[in-house]
């Protein structure tokens, strides 16, 4: 690019402007890596771990690239050299790289993007192409030819180090793509006439068709959710007796961490015929090109694991590992990911690591009183896409404060202070959810109730589903054996009197553990499904969850494997 710059600059100049040029580009790139550079690193270190760059500092940066686009022009280059220069210097990711990319790259995009596209297009004429198609004949022969040899020198050893045929061919095609990058490329060659128009609009309209039919056939060629499809039973409810539960936690924030702690307390049990290996993921999000990385613990850099709330984290959640003895085991990841991709990387490790549960926080947080802050689309988003392609059960936790502060009091923990709700419908979600509070109820802490919601009109004692769900029920309804177990039935007539019944439950306990999808198809509940603000939760726990729910109780929604 620079070359063709430089050429299509000196083209009508005369030889002294020209190395008075040149001589100003050396200048320019001297001072980038003896000053510019200097000063980007000076900004990079004054930044504190984990805390954004000043905007002062961000928008100087953006102020001397265009400064230097400007001198570009000033001394006869093209306007983009002095940019790709000045971005040579700022290293990737955080804290300065990420920081220009998520403040401008929305801009960038979605509007200067857009209108460079277009005014590119408009410069080409396709009737030129048509009406002088002999001419460029060569130039389309030269790119067919360019693309074979491209694709098959990809293909190749894809196909060497036995890559399935799928992954190779979508690897060569992403390889092979004329991306809309290249225009700034045809811009120049065409402005310093080195192409004619007919052949401009051949490579236009070739970029055009690679940007609409590649991601067609990627999606066809490669579905990454297909290789977490399981045909195992990966679930709480199909787990071996007195096997290792493992579960899988995420964290986005620092006050995942207390409620994260305290669901796991209630799993933890003195009884090591019970234990628990628990992964801890801490996710954060990147911003840009940067690549995605997972990584364990102890492979953290230093600066990392000391000077960020990862490094608290990990000291509480040791703490809970000495406690729980030797029934508790704890490792910890964290993934370095983009937002699109991070389910993908929480599935990655679930599927290496033969867990039965996902854990992963609401998007919707709550103040440290209980009443509702915000709602984090973001999150929505990828416990969305988890949900839909997750090797293994998964449970979103939503916790209004006081379930977590309580799970976590040290001078409250006595025999049965953790009140645990489960509203039982029906149906496979509802049968893991009580697979999950049956590990709970040899926690000393824990007192379990069970409500099972009957339709009176709907109990069919032959159907299949029925026979499942007093099968799972079976273990709660000898309540004389167990001091810490309830159960209790109450029959319904109406989705009112579901919701009132559930109003009354979110006063009474302190967690709520509830099946995402309890095969509610029953008329009784329309009325409740057209009011569904977070469909990710299914019916009861979006009523839980709901804002104008005057409550302190937290919830636990669970959806069984669905990838078998």
């Amino acid at each position: 690019m620079v070359l063709a710059s430089i050429q299509a600059t000196y083209k009508n100049v005369s030889h002294v402007t020209a190395y008075r040029d040149a001589v100003a580009v050396v200048i320019f790139v001297l001072i980038v890596f003896l000053v510019f550079k200097p000063i980007v690193q000076w900004i990079i270190n004054r930044t504190p771990e984990g805390k954004p760059v000043k905007n002062m500092y961000v928008n100087a940066v953006i102020l001397a690239a265009l400064a230097s686009s400007v001198y570009s022009m000033i001394f006869n280059m093209k306007y983009v050299l002095g940019p790709l220069v000045v971005g040579l210097v700022i290293p990737e990711g955080p804290p300065l790289g990420s920081a220009l990319e998520s403040k401008y790259e929305k801009l960038t995009m979605n509007v200067f993007l857009p209108i460079s596209i277009t005014v590119s297009v408009m410069r080409s004429d396709a009737t030129r192409m048509l009406t002088e198609f002999s001419h460029i004949l060569v130039n389309i022969f030269l790119t067919a030819l360019t693309l074979v040899l491209k694709f098959v020198a990809c293909l190749a050893p894809c196909l060497y180090y036995k890559l399935p045929l799928n992954e190779s061919l979508a690897v060569s095609i992403i390889l092979s793509y004329k991306s809309f990058a290249d225009f700034v490329l045809y811009e120049s060659v065409l402005d310093a006439a080195y192409i004619s128009q007919a052949t401009y609009a051949f490579l236009i309209i070739y970029s055009l068709l690679n940007a609409g039919i590649v991601p067609v056939v990627l999606r066809r060629l490669y579905d990454p959710k297909r290789k977490y499809v399981n045909y195992q039973k990966r679930n709480i409810l199909h787990l071996e007796p007195n096997s290792d539960l493992q579960i899988i936690t995420c964290l986005h924030r620092p006050e995942n961490v207390s409620a994260t702690i305290a669901f796991l307390q209630l799993l933890s049990s003195p009884n090591l015929d019970f234990p628990i290996a628990v992964r801890v993921l801490y996710l954060v999000q990147l911003v840009g090109q940067i690549n995605p990385v997972l990584i364990s613990d102890n492979k953290k850099s230093k600066r990392l694991h000391t000077d960020s709330y990862i490094h608290t984290a990990n000291l509480a959640f040791r703490k809970f590992m000495l406690e729980g003895l030797k029934s508790v085991t704890v490792t910890t990841y964290t993934a370095f990911s983009h937002e699109k991709m991070m389910h993908e990387d929480i599935c990655t490790l679930a599927l290496d690591q033969t867990s039965s549960m996902i854990i992963v926080p609401s998007g919707r947080r709550w103040t440290v009183d209980g009443m509702f802050e915000s709602d984090d689309d973001a999150i929505r988003r990828l416990n969305q896409a988890l949900l839909q392609s997750a090797p293994c059960s998964i449970g979103i936790l939503i916790d209004r404060g006081h379930f977590s502060r309580k799970g976590n009091d040290v001078s409250s923990k006595k025999n049965y202070n953790i009140d645990v709700g489960v509203i039982f419908i029906g149906g496979k979600d509802d049968r893991e959810a009580l697979s999950l509070v049956k590990r709970m109820k040899h926690n000393p802490r824990v007192r379990v109730t069970v409500i099972r919601l009957l339709f009176k009109q709907e109990i069919e004692p032959e159907n299949w589903e029925y026979i499942l769900d007093n099968e799972g029920l079976k273990d709660f309804k000898i309540a004389d054996e167990m001091k810490n177990v309830d159960y209790t039935e109450r029959t319904m007539t109406s989705g009112a009197e579901v919701a009132s019944i559930v109003q009354f439950l979110a006063h009474e306990y302190d967690l709520m553990v509830v099946g995402r999808d309890q095969g509610i198809a029953s008329p009784n509940f329309l009325g409740l499904t057209e009011w569904v603000e977070l469909p990710e939760l299914g019916v009861i726990g979006d009523f839980l969850a709901a804002k104008e729910l005057s409550s302190k109780v937290s919830v636990l929604v669970v959806q069984q494997q669905q990838q078998t």
